[in-house]
Parts: C-alpha cells; structure tokens; sequence
C-alpha cells in the first residue's frame, strides 16, 4: 500500500476493482464503512461479478474480466480531455513535461524496440527522454513540445473513448460515463479517492500494467501522498508483504535490492548501474545510497569476512543468468528433467501453480521433493491416487518425499507485515504439535549440515557456505528476537554521522540513515532499519492513539521506511510546501523544517525553495507516467487481451494478431498447443475466494469445513437456462487443460455482457478445494488455468482463461 487500511477511513471516493474486500479482507473492510459512516465517502465497485462488496455500494458496475486497462485508459483519456486533472500537482510533480527519446514509436499495438522472434523488447533504448549536455533530462513547462510526455499520453489514450471502452469491457456506456465524472471530481485539492485492488489485478498477463494504469490515474488526479488517496494493495496472505520486502524472490536481495547478472562480475559496475543518479537538478534520487543498503546487508550476512578487499563478499553472491528463476521457470525446467530435487517451505505449488496437471507431471520427474508445512498439502500427497480428484498411476512416481513438519505463526514469536507496511509483533500462543519444529530451527539445522559437510569435505566454491556469519547464541535455532535485531541493524564500529553525533560500536541503528558503505554498519534489509531500536521492538508497540484525528496511528507497530504511514506525503504540499487543503493536511513546511501528522517522506531541511520534488526514490523526482525500461511490455499501459479470449481478438488492434494478447508476457514454447479456444471453450471463467476459507489451509479446521463444505460454481441464470442446468445441478467445468466437476450454483451475480458485438457469458470459480483436509474432495481449480504469466511479475493469469460447461 501507498497509504494504510486505516488510512482508507480518510477518503471521499473509494474505488474497489480487482478485488473484493468485504469478502476476501473483511477486518480491513472496516475501514471502507469508516469512510462511509464519519466521511459521507462513496463507494464504486467495478467487478464481473455481483459480490459483497458491490452489494453495500453506491454504484456497481460488471466489466468483462481482463479488460482493467481499457477501463483505465478510457478514464486516462477523459481526464485529459475533458480537463479534470489537478495541473499544479501534475505539472509540477510528474513527468508530463520531460521530452522523450524521438526514436520511440508504438505502432499497432507494439513499442519500439520489439523482437518478434524472441517475443520481448530487446532494444529499449528508445524508451527514455532527451538529455541535455549537462547529462539532466530534457523538460518543456509549457507541454506543447510533441515529445513531451504530455503530448504522448493524450495521443496513446486518444483511441480509448467511451465507445470503445464499453465494446471492449462489456460494461454499459452509462456506467463508463456516471464511473469517470464522478472519479473526476477527485482531482479538486480538498478531495481523494482511494483504489483498493487485490489478486484481481495481479494475476493476469498484463496484471503490473494494470496497477500502473491505476497509478497513472491517481496521480492525474493528485491524489497519490495524500490523505484518504493512493494505490493500495490488498494482500491475501499475513506475510506475503514481508515475503517481498525480505527478497524472496529469485532475482531480489531483501529490501528490494537485485542480485547481479552474470554479466556483472565487477563490483562497481555493480553498483555505479543501480545507484541512480538524479535525472534533474536538485533532485534527491535516494538510491543513490544503494552501496550502503548494499554493503550493510553483506555486512549482516558475512561479519567480518566481508570486507573492503573482496568488495564486501560480492563474490559469494550467485549471478543469475536469466532475468529470474520464478516459480514458472522453475517448473518448466523441472518438467524437462532439469531439475534433481525441490526444497517445498509453506508452498502448495500443485494447487497455487496454474495448470496442476503440468505442475504434477514434473514433479515426478523430481528425485527427492522436501515439504515443510503444518499441514497434509496437495503436493505432499501429488503421487497419490484419490480419484478422480487426482488421478495419477502411483507406482509410476518414483519421487522420494520427505514431510518435514512447522509450526505455525500462532506457534511461536515473531513479525508479521501486513498490507499497510506495518511491522507488528506477534507472540507464540501455544506449542507446536508433535514433531512440528520452527522453520528457523528446521533451516539453521540443514545450514549447519551443509557447512560441516563443506568443512570435512570441499566442494565447488565453497566459500559462500563457509565463511557465512553464524554469531547466534543457540545457533540450532536463533531467537526470532536475535534475527528482528540483525535485520534493523547495528554498528560494526564507531562512527560518527553529519551533526557529529557518534554510535558505539554494537549499538542498534536508529534508521537507515545511519548505514554507511564503509563497512561500519550492518543490517539485513535496510527499510527494516528502524524496527528494533536501542528504544527496543518498535513492532510491539500498541498505542493506537490518533491525537491529531487522522487515522496515522504513528505508536501503533512499526511502519516501513522510518515509521512512515503515507508514501510520497510531500506531495499533499503545493510546490511552496503548504497543504493543498486544510481537510488534507498530512505534513507541512514550518519555515525551518518539514512537521506534520506523519513522518515527513522528504529531506527534512530542505525548503521549498530548494526544488526538490516529493517521489524522492525516482532519479526524476517525479511521479512517472512514462516509465522508461522499466516495464516488459512498454512505458505506457495498452490493453491486450487474455491468452485465452473469448473474442478472439483485441479491438484497438484488430489486425495485429501479433498484438491481440500481452506481446511480452511470460510463455513457454510447449504452452501454446495447451491454450483453448472461443470456439471449443466459449466462456469467461474467473477464480476467486470466499470468506468461510483461507487459501488452502481452512479447510482443514472443522467449523470452516462446516460452513463451506463442498465445491461449487456460479453460473449467471441467462447462462444456466440456456444450458439447462438449475441449482444444485452437478456440472462438469473444462478448458484445454483439464475439467473439475463441481455443483452449480445459479445466480443473479453473474450477467451476461455485451462485448464486440457478441454476448460473453462469465463461469465463477472459487478456488480453494482440493484432495485433502475436512472438506469433502474437490477438484484443484488450477487444472483449468494456464500455465503461462505477467511478463513482470510472471504472475499466472488465474483470473482469465476460457472453459466450456456441461451438465453431468
């Protein structure tokens, strides 16, 4: 999130699209009716189904699922058009004024720089601006240039009118219209709406694009670091915030720092790439710091043996010689037979992946598969036969698996990250079962094997395993009190920072502002720097005071960077640093320094004068609308279709097949004979989730499985009588995959849309059924997705793809 969930209470518009609150976060939903009750905030909910959430709005409206960006484009386009933007934000604090490149083109649905044989822009360097000689980027105030960013946007989302919009979206043109007018009222200063999305957005091959067509929107409107504003993310899980902030990722370091390429091996060309510098005057660009983020973090993981002559232990870092090894490369490699063994730590990959049958096939081919989970998952029982619900030859399946049993977050200490970026302690309510161990003490174990093994033995470059710093007091299983303490970080040596203030060596760091590249400081994931202070455990604070009225909070947990609870908050000033307005004030220049509700996201003694703009992390200083290389598919969103598309086309580019789904999205060669067709498959189908479950776990607990006990589809009625089917009907749902059978139930929820001149029917799907735990059997909703994803993110495309269904 940008902002907070109880930031949500300060809203005047509340956007809810790609995702269903009411349902899938009912706690944070709170802060919705918040907003409705003590705000006279309205609510717009935009879904292709009638959900919760659409029920206790102002105005719903369906929208055929994977057209968002249409949606957004269409919006984009009458925002301009029609003049409702908020000009002194937007000119002063976005990009619209920079001249790009006079190389860029986009031409029928394709960027500049596209190798169609490879399907990916391999020449991006048309994507980016002009540069003066003095090396800063070029800028004309007046927006009249026609290489201004300004120029290009309006001309890229002219096709995108309301007409349009509604033929590709399915969605009335009075929706569309009522929707944009009262979103436009948003850009007045003393007005914010804030856009709540979720796996609705992510999981499609466009999903990144999407959010930023969002983003795009917001800051059109001025609404991004402002009150009751933002772009937030619903997360769906406890710690998948922390998952990413702790660079779990194949391809990131924690703190959202990157691990090199293989053609980096020199240090400095290393750094000198990432630590960006400003692209115009007076600029912050905070990544400049990225060497002391970088040496702290070696610091904390290597100790004394990284120093300053083996370039803080570079060396031991692997560099990786793919873009990324994500979850669908690694499985596309495993079922090549390239892949020996597969370590499974609370990971469901037969019934998270798309397209289970794939996903089960390789991994047989595995030698040995390690699952550590509380519970009996799916994939610890794929070689097992139970029907038609996994219908697999068990004497075939020669993968040794090893179950290795965790307690759960209820087990034991430790934080969580939720949605709002708030660090917040927990602290263990009972004992784990049996032989459940903590995955701390489970890992810590398996690295101590490893290194005695090393130790006695050798091997292949074994210094990263040997010289790793282990400073634990039980080193079988450290404290997650120990780990919380490394990860904020604490001088090596003394040092003494710019007011001359010294810290001790061994003392904690107050925040990140304190890291040095000199090796006098360590911490494990520098936007944690802050957390666990000499003060103590910030994230065990709860004091949920609210002394100024603005649901901030700041005593409550921890929020990361710095205890700051809204992104970017300079930007709710105007250029001379004065709120926008008196109802938003959020953080203000005093004539001597930055104050406010909030912890100021800027330079505190830098005054307004000094021309620094408020989005701090970019090298621009603005907000982007352009953003450069930054994206696979180009620096403009554009919509394309799903791989799967129940028209066969993409309407703004109607003779560009090249350009009917994302040209650059993540697919392998052997998925394209497994992707169905309208004409086999004729019907939208979307996953999603229900309140009475979490994922794949509740099902497993008695009274969930009480509420929710067998699996189940929505079928519009239209659809339903059509096909002759009534509720309670068994059915049997199928795509080019696979099939599940399920019951049938027939709703008012799901109507059919007018989409490019034909009707297009939507199949529901929840999701979280499968072939263990107390429910009784289902089928794995993944057999029906396929097996390709985002071209960023490489998240799969869960919520578009085409099936047929039938009575059974």
């Amino acid at each position: 999130m940008t902002n907070t969930w109880t930031d949500i209470a300060n809203a005047n518009l509340i956007l809810v699209m790609g995702g269903n609150a009411a349902e899938a976060h009912p706690c944070g939903f709170k802060w919705v009716t918040e907003a409705k009750a003590h705000n006279a905030a309205r609510l717009i909910v935009i879904d292709p189904r009638f959900t919760r959430t659409a029920s206790v709005a102002d105005y719903y409206a369906p929208i055929r699922t994977g057209t968002d960006i249409a949606f957004m484009g269409g919006l984009i386009n009458y925002l301009l058009t029609e003049d409702k933007i908020q000009h002194e934000y937007v000119r002063n604090y976005t990009d619209l004024s920079f001249l790009v490149d006079p190389g860029f083109t986009f031409e029928d649905g394709i960027f500049s720089g596209y190798d169609a044989a490879k399907r990916r822009y391999t020449d991006k360097t048309t994507w980016n601006y002009q540069y003066a000689a003095d090396g800063f980027a070029m800028v004309d105030p007046t927006l009249q240039d026609p290489r201004c960013v300004y120029q290009l946007l309006k001309q890229h989302y002219s096709r995108y009118n309301l007409e349009l919009v509604s033929q590709i979206c399915g969605m009335p043109t009075e929706s569309i219209q009522k929707i944009w007018e009262e979103i436009a009222t948003c850009s007045a200063p003393g007005k914010t709406m804030t856009i709540l999305y979720a796996l609705g957005w992510t999981q499609h091959s466009i999903g990144s694009q999407i959010i930023r067509s969002a983003a795009m929107v917001q800051l059109l409107l001025g609404n991004v670091g402002m009150p009751g504003g933002g772009v937030n993310a619903l997360r769906g899980h406890s710690n998948i915030q922390g998952l990413t902030d702790l660079g779990l990722l194949s391809n990131t370091l924690p703190g959202y720092l990157t691990l090199p390429s293989d053609s980096e091996q020199d240090y400095d060309t290393y750094i000198f790439k990432r630590a960006l510098k400003p692209l115009r005057p007076g600029q912050m660009s905070y990544w400049q710091n990225y060497g002391k983020f970088h040496v702290s973090l070696m610091k904390s993981w290597y100790g004394a043996n990284a120093t300053a002559d083996n370039h803080w232990g570079y060396d031991y870092l692997p560099k990786i010689d793919v873009p990324s090894y994500d979850i669908l490369r690694m499985f596309d490699m495993m079922g090549q037979g390239k892949v020996n063994g597969y370590m499974c730590q609370g990971f469901n990959p037969i019934a998270a992946l798309p397209d289970k049958n794939r996903v089960t096939a390789a991994l047989a081919k595995l030698k040995w598969l390690v699952i550590m989970d509380p519970l009996a998952t799916e994939t610890s029982e794929f070689w097992k036969n139970v029907g038609p619900y996994n219908d697999v030859k068990s004497a075939d399946i020669q993968t040794e698996v090893i179950r290795l049993p965790t307690t759960c977050f209820a087990e034991e200490d430790g934080s969580l990250v939720n949605s709002s970026r708030w660090l917040q302690w927990h602290w263990k309510g009972a004992d784990g079962p049996g032989l459940a161990r903590t995955d701390i003490r489970i890992m810590s174990e398996l690295f101590l094997r490893l290194r005695q093994r090393y130790q006695a033995n050798g091997g292949a470059y074994a210094e990263p395993m040997l010289k790793l710093s282990w400073p634990y007091k039980v080193p079988e299983e450290p404290s997650p009190e120990e780990l919380a303490r490394e990860i904020n970080g604490s001088a090596t040596a003394d040092f003494t920072d710019a007011t001359g203030a010294t810290t001790k060596a061994g003392a904690q760091l107050a925040g990140f502002s304190q890291l040095k590249d000199d090796g006098s400081t360590a911490s494990g994931c520098w936007i944690f720097c802050g957390s666990w202070t000499e003060a103590g455990n910030q994230m065990a604070r709860r004091d949920n005071s609210d002394p100024y009225g603005t649901h901030q909070h700041q005593g409550w947990a921890w929020a990361w960077p710095a205890n700051r609870r809204i992104l970017y908050n300079r930007a709710s000033c105007d250029p001379q640093g004065k709120p926008w307005a008196e109802n938003k004030r959020l953080v203000w220049w005093n004539g001597k320094t930055w104050a406010g509700t909030d912890i100021p996201d800027y330079k505190a003694d830098s005054p307004p004068e000094a021309g620094m703009n408020p989005f701090i992390m970019a090298p621009e200083g603005v907000g982007r609308f352009f953003t450069r290389d930054n994206m696979a598919e180009g620096p403009f969103p554009e919509h394309y279709e799903p791989f799967e598309t129940p028209i066969g086309i993409n309407p703004l580019h109607p003779n560009n097949k090249g350009a009917t789904s994302n040209p650059a999205a993540r697919i392998f060669d052997s998925v394209w004979d497994t992707l169905g067709v309208a004409k086999d498959y004729p019907y939208a189908a979307t996953s999603y989730r229900l309140t009475e479950h979490f994922h794949f776990w509740s099902k497993h607990c008695k009274l969930n499985a009480i509420t929710q006990p067998e699996q189940f589809v929505e079928i519009g009625e239209v659809l339903a009588n059509e096909k002759g089917i009534v509720a309670g009907d068994k059915v049997r749902v199928s795509s080019k995959r696979g099939f599940i059978e399920a019951v049938a139930v027939v709703t008012k929820r799901i109507r059919p849309l007018q989409v490019n001149g034909q009707v297009v029917h939507h199949i529901g799907i929840p999701l979280h059924w499968g072939f263990t735990g107390l429910t009784r059997h289902g089928y794995l909703t993944n057999t029906l997705v396929p097996f390709l994803g985002d071209g960023n993110s490489q998240t799969p495309e869960s919520k578009s793809f085409l099936v047929n269904v039938e009575k059974v």
